[in-house]
């Protein structure tokens, strides 16, 4: 009946509270963390208490929002920040009761905290000048909010600080019904005073940039700088660092027991376009390239859809967990995309994944890809290849100080043979390929981790 999103970034020391808090509400019937790529124990702590995991396209709580909103399964949404321990039990009831009293369409929460700086001296006097018929809201930057799905998918999710006020100015011009409601103290962290600095300039870029009749020349210059964050599969817990082994699975007809982009090409109707790729294109750079291309326009909602309708092979959970409890690093190493392997990790626990990074703007797929570094030929190679798994493992087993003896990896696919012939333990999982099968040390030929088990008892 309600969804509540929580985007969160390294919030280890808060987001079991506030997911607990959440799931006790009656009404609540899905909870989502959507993770920001967090280098702490965020992720674990929320799949203990139960959430669904995703992790973010791209970094910043505006992305987190949108793609929560496409994943939720409900029409009523409640969005809660994931560092504050004081909400009082029943937030989500005060949040929703005049949605589901059917006497609003959005609900914007207001409580009693520190002064809030840029909200007195910067959101209310620009709303009052630009917005003169604008409510006059208590908190118009609370990120504690709810609302309806069919109206949140409307709204722009600003980059920054300005998303709430975005999102609040969006929900006004749609001239949805619009609540304030108190949800009593709360503490959260005060801003320093150069962060104020930089909230003050991106909520006023935000409400003049929403303003109908303001000319852009006439706006203060605001330089927006996007910050490149790097992938950070690789800044797993300290307590990782002191394992010596490490268990490698490909996803596509291992993990999942069917491919990912034939799955999505069945399933958006570009089957012929990807026969044609991979038929017509030898060169894996540029095949990779070109399939990516074929998801131009599909949301994360989208993909993460098609990749939830995929079986997942039988006793998945009892193998990861046997690994752990033997001392192994786990983790994914796959030619599929980013988005689809970090929903695999986030949901069963693996511990990192590697694979192609399919771009996204505002949540839609660009239909660019970039190819991790890793994948390719280097002075550490044990191949030739110019594009292996290979090279990825071995610059996982560097990461860890784990010899490659000390890998354990399972795959079905050519493009596995270098990695299960170099493993310390190589497994091929159900393969269709006399060779990979000849280059393994194992060959399982059923659809069931739980056949794996035995081997580790070696």
């Amino acid at each position: 009946m309600i969804t509540v999103i929580i985007p969160a970034l390294n919030e280890e020391k808060t987001i079991d509270h506030v997911v607990r808090l959440a799931k006790n509400s009656r009404h609540v019937t899905e909870v989502i963390v959507v993770d920001d790529k967090s280098m702490d124990n965020t992720v674990q702590k929320a799949r203990d208490e139960g959430a669904t995991i995703i992790t973010s396209t791209k970094l910043g709580k505006g992305a987190s929002m949108k793609d929560g909103v496409l994943v939720a399964k409900n029409e009523i949404l409640v969005f809660l920040d994931a560092d504050i321990v004081t909400y009082p039990e029943n937030v989500v009831e005060l949040l929703t009761a005049p949605l589901l009293n059917d006497e609003a369409d959005f609900v914007k929460s207001f409580f009693t905290r520190q002064a809030g700086r840029v909200t007195e001296l910067v959101a209310k006097p620009l709303l009052s000048i630009l917005y003169p018929s604008f409510p006059n809201f208590r908190q118009p930057l609370s990120g504690m909010i709810a609302g309806k799905k069919s109206l949140f998918t409307k709204c722009e999710f600003e980059e920054g600080y300005g998303v709430d006020i975005g999102i609040l100015i969006d929900m006004h011009l749609q001239k949805a019904r619009i609540a304030e409601v108190s949800i009593g103290n709360i503490e959260n962290r005060m801003q320093p005073l150069e962060q104020l600095g930089k909230m003050s300039r991106e909520v006023a870029r935000t409400i003049m940039k929403k303003s109908k009749g303001i000319e852009v020349q006439n706006l203060e210059t605001f330089e927006n700088i996007q910050v490149i964050r790097e992938q950070m599969e690789f800044a797993i817990r300290e307590n990782l660092m002191s394992l010596k082994k490490i268990a490698m699975f490909d996803m596509d007809n291992t993990i999942l027991r069917a491919s990912f982009i034939n799955t999505a090409a069945a399933e958006f109707g570009f089957k012929k376009e990807l026969v044609d790729i991979v038929t017509n294109n030898s060169n894996p750079f540029i095949r990779t390239k070109l399939i990516a291309r074929l998801l131009k326009g599909k949301t994360i909602g989208d993909l993460l859809g098609v990749a939830d309708k995929i079986e997942v092979t039988p006793n998945l959970d009892k193998l990861l967990k046997e690994l752990k409890d033997q001392g192994y690093i786990t983790g994914i190493i796959s030619d599929s995309y980013d988005c689809i392997t970090n929903h695999l990790k986030n949901k069963y626990g693996f511990d990192f994944t590697i694979s192609n990074e399919l771009e996204f703007s505002r949540s839609v797929a660009t239909g660019e890809v970039k190819i991790p570094s890793l994948f390719l030929l280097d002075d550490k190679s044990e191949c030739k290849h110019d594009y292996c798994k290979l090279n990825a493992l071995i610059n996982i087993c560097n990461t860890y100080d784990v010899v490659l003896k000390n890998t354990l990896v399972v795959g079905d696919g050519e493009n596995d043979i270098c990695c299960i012939r170099k493993a310390g333990i190589g497994i091929s999982f159900c393969s269709t390929t006399q060779l990979v099968d000849s280059v393994a040390d194992y060959v399982i030929k059923e659809p069931d981790f739980g056949l794996l088990l035995p081997i580790l008892d070696i």
